[in-house]
């Protein structure tokens, strides 16, 4: 990674979190995702099991830990395995870790080698009684890839077989929600570079500039300003490509008269901004323009007031939806029949608002947490992001903030970033 060291102290309690949560006589083993091929003898650029990096901060390949509190022997209660370094490996791929490095950044003072790992795991493995693995237990997971996860599982059954297997992921769903205060400031960093970028298109948004110039200058900003990169694929749609909700083509150019919807956030130190403005591309909004973009920005803004640690999603997303049905009124799109008449299984709002208001955001961009029918948890990073998106007028604007749910209330670790239509026209001019 490109960041300034992190303080080891955020893993170091990520894995006392996760210990106090164990049942007693349990062994979790927590693997790194898998280098993955392109073609020929090339791989994707690696990408660490986020489960992983939130024990140990390590983002290197090949990588386990292994956490076993009852273990007789204190030093191996918790322990970190690396690849071994190779001379003519490094020669290529460059350098890997050592002990003393993974340390500084772990917090772990135990590390063995992964070629040595097996005659000590086995031994650890016997004194236990509950094996604690991990999967994807993601809703929406949809690869049907044999990952190492699940080929590690298959082993150790294998292996193993009169051991008690427990999923690791529930451990997991519960705890990553819950942010830490060293946590929100390493998001809080993602965020401040996802400002300066977007100030920074503010001032390069013109009508003929085309979408991948637009691309192009997010990711200059970002690596200018230490940040891994990208949380995810940049949308940068300009016209009615603002409707398709994971555009990522990039390839149009910007005309004046349009608005271009923004959606774009920085990575840093494993952790995610998600910013989505819509702009004008002349930097002047229309009349009906500004209307509906208002009428965004009060959704955007009683979504924040609404929500709260304790709140459901489906709940939320209700009230938010209500309030949608009477802004899209007011802008013309619905009818008072069109609400009264619909069907409660499929809103009328929903023509003009067809996704969710919030996710969860940290490691993951789409983070762990509970389901949309369990409470909120205090402490939790969401993202508030209504949209409005009109077919018959060619129309898509989105609003998108990220908001840290506390005891004493939401606090936006976006206030910072230009939101209003005064506010954009007037940078836009300068």
């Amino acid at each position: 990674m490109k960041n300034l060291p992190l303080d080891s102290q955020i893993f170091i309690k990520n894995r006392q979190r996760f210990i106090a949560e164990m049942q007693p006589q349990s062994i979790a083993i927590i693997n790194s995702n898998d280098e993955l091929p392109t073609n020929g003898d090339a791989l994707h650029k690696f990408q660490q099991n986020a489960d992983l990096y939130w024990l140990t901060g390590i983002e290197q390949e090949d990588t386990m830990v292994i956490l076993y509190p009852d273990n007789p022997d204190p030093k191996y209660r918790e322990v970190l395995v690396l690849v071994r370094p190779n001379e003519l490996k490094e020669k290529w791929d460059g350098h890997r870790l050592r002990k003393d490095e993974a340390f500084a950044v772990s917090g772990i003072s135990t590390v063995v080698w992964l070629d040595a790992l097996d005659g000590l795991l086995q031994p650890w493995i016997h004194d236990a009684t509950n094996i604690y693995l991990n999967t994807n237990e993601n809703n929406r997971k949809s690869s049907l890839v044999p990952v190492r996860d699940y080929r590690y599982a298959d082993e150790l059954r294998s292996r193993y077989p009169l051991h008690n297997y427990l999923r690791a992921a529930v451990i997991f769903k519960k705890l990553r929600a819950i942010k830490s205060a060293e946590e929100v400031k390493v998001i809080q960093q993602a965020i401040d570079i996802t400002e300066k970028t977007f100030r920074r298109l503010l001032q390069f948004i013109r009508p003929g500039v085309w979408e991948h110039e637009i691309h192009a200058e997010i990711l200059h900003e970002f690596l200018r300003n230490r940040a891994d990169g990208e949380a995810y694929g940049s949308i940068i749609a300009s016209g009615d490509r603002a409707r398709i909700l994971h555009y990522i083509f990039n390839n149009q150019e910007c005309k004046d008269g349009e608005l271009i919807l923004m959606d774009f956030g920085a990575a840093y130190g494993g952790y995610n901004a998600d910013l989505t403005r819509t702009v004008p591309v002349n930097g002047k909004f229309t009349a009906r323009q500004r209307e509906v973009y208002d009428a965004c920005l009060h959704l955007h803004n009683y979504a924040k007031s609404i929500l709260r640690p304790g709140l459901t999603i489906a709940k939320y997303h209700d009230m938010v939806g209500v309030e949608a049905g009477k802004e899209f009124v007011k802008l013309g799109l619905l009818k008072e029949g069109d609400i009264k008449n619909q069907d409660p299984e499929s809103p009328a709002y929903r023509k003009y608002l067809y996704h969710g208001i919030s996710h969860h955001l940290g490691i993951g961009v789409h983070d762990l947490g509970p389901s949309f029918f369990q409470p909120i948890p205090e402490n939790s990073v969401m993202t508030i992001e209504p949209g409005i998106y009109i077919e018959e007028e060619k129309m898509g604007i989105r609003i998108e903030n990220n908001v840290w749910l506390t005891a004493g209330g939401n606090v936006d670790l976006m206030k910072n970033i230009p939101i209003t239509a005064e506010e954009i026209e007037s940078l836009m001019k300068k």
